[in-house]
């Protein structure tokens, strides 16, 4: 009596199974900063599964200048906190170990990434000691790109070092926050039912998964946002024109400063003018805390508050 093969299904024959092939990753991505960068910032979620917190895909901004530096993505997670990316798709040198340590401190951030073609040990070594002290939540990626059979190429991201117990926070955290992420959905989608009774420049624009609403304000480079954080509330003019000079920025800002009286008048109450030395954007914004359970509750109406009439 003869025996089946293995592992094969019954009276059929033995599963072919295909090979993953290693592609170069300049293949896929020739440039790091015109191809890999853009990716990045179209495909943020690929980083969600190892992070303690999601990227808030609707926050992440390209190439923001930091002195004479250019950090390649900033953005927010979902808990609020700034998020620094720099990519390197070669080995892990100094030199970028040193820049993203730079724009963590430039950007006050709470969350830096560094996502790298071929990580040294000792780079590895580094950031686990960053992680270590306490004050800054790091990350390396390793980035491969592969196929299998004659599949096109798909990219690979495997996370070699983190904050402990990143994995545990991950999913404690999706569990705790469902309910939340539903209230803030919920928010967002009364926020742009009040904003289209106002204004026009609204429309299309729908709730988003994360906690930030964003739209062009009609101007290239100027936009406006609103954002739903743990404590509160805020909403702001976003000045960031993309290819534009800092001098660009600082005449709008300059334009918009000498009207400040206006403006807040218009408004109905003071804002903040933020205009950091080492970044080119310009914001003006209004923040608004929840306070205790009631006011949390009463969230559309206090934001409703903010607007201009």
């Amino acid at each position: 009596m003869s025996k089946e093969p293995p592992n094969s299904p019954s009276g059929g024959s033995a599963l072919e199974l295909q090979r993953i092939q290693r592609v170069d990753i300049r293949d896929v991505w020739p440039h790091e900063a015109k191809d890999f960068t853009p990716w990045l910032a179209e495909n943020i979620d690929i980083l969600d599964d190892d992070l303690s917190f999601g990227i808030d895909p609707e926050s992440v901004r390209r190439e923001q200048s930091a002195g004479s530096f250019s950090v390649d993505l900033v953005a927010q997670n979902q808990n609020g906190e700034t998020v620094v990316i720099e990519n390197q798709l070669g080995q892990s040198d100094h030199d970028h170990l040193g820049k993203l340590l730079t724009y963590t401190a430039a950007f006050d951030a709470d969350v830096a990434i560094w996502i790298v073609g071929d990580p040294r040990p000792e780079h590895v070594k580094a950031v686990t000691r960053i992680n270590d002290s306490g004050q800054l939540s790091a990350y390396v990626f390793k980035i491969q790109a592969i196929r299998i059979g004659d599949s096109p190429p798909a990219p690979l991201m495997t996370l070699i070092v983190g904050p402990p117990e990143s994995a545990k926070q991950v999913a404690a955290y999706r569990q705790e926050t469902s309910d939340r992420q539903q209230s803030i959905r919920g928010f967002c989608e009364d926020l742009l039912e009040y904003a289209n009774a106002k204004t026009p420049l609204h429309s299309g624009v729908t709730a988003p998964s994360g906690s930030t609403v964003s739209t062009s304000s009609g101007h290239p480079g100027v936009n406006l946002g609103y954002r739903v954080v743990k404590d509160g509330t805020s909403v702001n003019v976003w000045i960031d024109k993309q290819g534009a000079p800092g001098e660009w920025h600082d005449a709008l800002f300059g334009y918009l400063q000498d009207r400040k009286a206006e403006i807040e008048e218009s408004f109905g109450g003071t804002l903040i003018w933020e205009a950091k030395e080492l970044t080119r954007a310009r914001k003006l914004q209004k923040s608004s805390s929840w306070g205790d359970g009631e006011s949390q509750r009463r969230g559309p109406v206090r934001l409703r508050k903010l607007w201009p009439e």
